[in-house]
């Protein structure tokens, strides 16, 4: 019974996961066509979006790449732009800590936006999930995107300039992100932090190597922190 339930909750995943499809793919073969013109091989556009896998921080490497960016720099904005995952880990902690190692270790590797966008709202909409039921959420919500996200890759790669432009599909980056953070602007602190982070990144654009968008980020997370205290604050006065 305890087996059926957690395979219910994989498909509840699966369900809520399959629509990120329709951007993983475009996404994926955007990558897969900026790494082949970045001067990658097949071998090491594969190698790079399987063992990486993670979209943002893939872009802003290749971008760095091609812009002769020192490595330092390269590896340091990398690292920056997935510090989130260290953030998703700590919020997925309370729920999915005390499964077993191996699991938790399949876990990290398949942190994504999508599947920690997924799988938080899900667990604090249902907080009496098991353990089993959560990992089975969460593996589910990220199964229609992982092997699309390579396949899209390596279609990129091997096709490359033959995508007409048309296709447009760098439109998939801001969808993506989009559609993840809307529904996660659940409280004023969550609004005020991506209104501060939107406002930074704007203003810091001309610093080079996207370097504006590591302030940005810390100046978002202050200033939600900064929010939910002064909230807090007002709550324990009235």
């Amino acid at each position: 019974m305890a087996s059926a339930t957690s395979k219910s909750y994989f498909w509840k995943g699966f369900r809520d996961g399959t629509p990120f499809v329709f951007v993983a793919v475009p996404f994926g073969l955007l990558f897969g066509v900026f790494a082949t013109e970045a001067g990658l091989t097949l071998v090491q556009t594969m190698a790079f979006t399987s063992t990486v896998f993670a979209g943002a921080a893939q872009f802003a490497a290749l971008q760095l790449l091609q812009d002769n960016t020192p490595t330092v720099i390269i590896v340091i904005s990398a690292l920056a732009v997935n510090l989130r995952m260290a953030m998703y880990s700590a919020s997925l902690t309370p729920y999915l800590g005390s499964a077993p190692m191996w699991q938790r270790a399949f876990a990290a590797y398949l942190t994504v936006d999508q599947s920690y966008a997924c799988s938080i709202v899900r667990f604090e909409k249902e907080p009496d999930l098991s353990v089993p039921q959560r990992m089975a959420y969460f593996v589910g919500s990220v199964t229609p995107i992982t092997p699309l996200w390579i396949l899209g890759t390596y279609l990129g790669a091997v096709l490359g300039a033959q995508i007409p432009e048309s296709w447009a599909l760098d439109f998939a980056l801001p969808i993506t992100f989009l559609a993840m953070i809307g529904p996660m602007m659940r409280t004023f602190a969550h609004v005020v932090a991506a209104l501060v982070a939107i406002t930074v990144s704007l203003l810091t654009v001309a610093i080079p190597f996207n370097l504006g968008l590591l302030i940005a980020g810390c100046a978002g997370m202050i200033a939600g922190a900064q929010a939910e205290l002064i909230l807090e604050r007002r709550k324990t006065q009235s």
